[in-house]
């Protein structure tokens, strides 16, 4: 086999590589947002214990960019192609993190919180907007197409309209009552995770447009 033919069979692995990796982000974060729903505690610990595939994958897809960087130093696109995958690695091992501090965030909170305590924010509208934007995020990378993740920015903006909404809701409650300050603290926490997946989504977006057109994005927003 040519040394062309090699780097490239290299190429696909990465990329099949990378796409195992977003399944399984979007598996973790779906799982996520259905214990908001449920509460259901074993749900939740299942999620903080599997924490570690997405960490072995990702050590796996940076070992493999590396690699092909040492042995064929590739150059234009194909560069492009590994420093955007690197990132996009990143991105995607944090939104697992995210996810599985959304599931302690539960935990804590039925652990804490007195029967009467409800939920005071419908989190689904916005649980759904962060798995939305982790989806396109990955269709426009399978597809490589820039326009799908520009249209990821739109998106951002309703998440951030939302987690503004949760914080008023919990103000409001607190100055209610004080006897659940703990719980409902880690209630707006909630959003505040959902909205750091959207800014993760974001991030990733910017870089697949840097793939396919070259051009370095950055919005005007807080990446934390």
């Amino acid at each position: 086999m040519s040394r062309h033919m090699h780097f490239h069979r290299e190429i696909d692995q990465l990329k099949k590589y990378i796409l195992e990796m977003g399944s399984l982000v979007e598996d973790r974060l779906r799982r996520a947002c259905t214990i908001l729903e449920t509460m259901n505690d074993t749900e939740a610990e299942k999620i903080v214990t599997s924490d570690w595939e997405i960490d072995d994958m990702e050590v796996r897809v940076e070992e493999e960019c590396l690699k092909i960087l040492a042995l064929h130093q590739p150059v234009a696109r194909d560069l492009r192609l590994i420093v955007s995958i690197i990132k996009i690695n990143s991105e995607l091992e944090r939104i697992a993190d995210i996810s599985v501090n959304i599931a302690k965030r539960l935990l804590t909170i039925n652990k804490n919180k007195t029967p009467d305590l409800v939920f005071i924010f419908d989190y689904q509208p916005m649980a759904a907007k962060a798995l939305e934007m982790l989806k396109m995020s990955l269709d426009s990378l399978v597809a490589e197409d820039a326009e799908l993740a520009r249209k990821i920015f739109l998106i951002d903006d309703e998440i951030n309209r939302m987690r503004d909404a949760a914080y008023r809701t919990v103000i409001q409650e607190l100055g209610l009552r004080n006897d659940n300050a703990a719980s409902l603290v880690n209630l707006y926490l909630v959003a505040r995770h959902l909205e750091r997946i959207g800014d993760r989504a974001k991030n990733i977006a910017e870089e697949i447009i840097y793939l396919v057109e070259g051009e370095i994005v950055r919005d005007s927003y807080d990446p934390h």
